[in-house]
């Protein structure tokens, strides 16, 4: 399977074994993750209670690229900001999508507001 760029909550499904992980699971094999994104989940698993240590060593087990955010991506962000705001969507949503659209290839998520926004996106739930 081709590489695909995960977003916090489908890192997050797995982890916790949300609603739709077994089919975000499939996804994880050659998968990348923007070094934002990494750190939304990290915070999330901190802000539930986790220790932060132990969060890290279990997300070493899933082999993800963590993909540093640059300033191409910075900038491909802050353009989909006009096409994402009346969706709601994060700057961490914008820039899962913009790691995405620089490598040319599929975002996996469990936020259908993806969609809405026009985004072709898999969704896991």
């Amino acid at each position: 399977m081709s590489s695909v760029v995960l977003d916090a909550s489908a890192v997050l499904a797995i982890m916790h074994r949300e609603t739709g992980h077994d089919k975000a699971r499939k996804y994880l094999e050659g998968a990348v993750i923007s070094a934002v994104n990494y750190s939304e989940v990290l915070k999330k698993a901190v802000e539930g209670g986790s220790n932060l240590a132990a969060t890290r060593f279990h997300l070493e087990n899933f082999a993800l690229s963590i993909i540093p955010f640059d300033e191409r991506q910075a900038v491909r962000a802050a353009e989909l900001w006009p096409t994402t705001k009346a969706h709601g969507l994060s700057f961490a949503d914008r820039t899962c999508l913009a790691l995405g659209m620089e490598r040319k290839t599929k975002v996996v998520t469990g936020d259908r507001r993806w969609k809405e926004a026009g985004f072709d996106v898999l969704l896991f739930r």
